[in-house]
């Protein structure tokens, strides 16, 4: 195992529609079998929007606009003192715009979550907070 030389960035979208949020349950590492927010890294040469744009498409089968940041984290995992993989991971709100959900790339399922429902989907802390907070900003006015 060889340490990572730098950080890489990543992008990810809590998708909102008809009050539920886009999830998605990842196939590969990190976090393989686990439901998260989707998304993937950012390609070079790539805006932050235009990848998660991208990623979306890939992983679901929909198309979404962002329309607002939702958090920055990092994502650092680390084995035995050493650097596995360092996330910077950029999390947006966005509006669906087309497509039906469909497991694609590296999700093995995809499910359409409401603020009552989430919890037994057991994300990572970190995902579960920024779906809520993505449900806050989405909730009608």
């Amino acid at each position: 195992m060889r340490e990572p030389e730098q950080p890489v960035v990543g992008v990810g979208g809590v998708v909102v529609r008809d009050g539920r949020a886009l999830i998605i349950r990842r196939g590969k590492d990190p976090l393989r079998g686990r439901w998260v927010v989707p998304g993937g890294t950012v390609e070079l040469g790539e805006t932050l929007e235009e990848a998660l744009v991208r990623e979306l498409l890939e992983e679901t089968g929909v198309r979404a606009e962002p329309l607002q940041l939702l958090t920055v984290f990092d994502r650092i995992h680390r084995e035995h003192g050493a650097v596995v993989y360092h996330y910077v991971i950029v999390d947006y709100l966005c509006a669906w715009r087309g497509g039906e959900a469909k497991a694609g790339s590296d999700a093995l399922e995809v499910a359409w979550a409401s603020p009552a429902e989430i919890e037994a989907y057991d994300l990572p802390p970190k995902a579960q907070e920024v779906v809520e907070e993505a449900f806050r900003r989405a909730a009608p006015k």
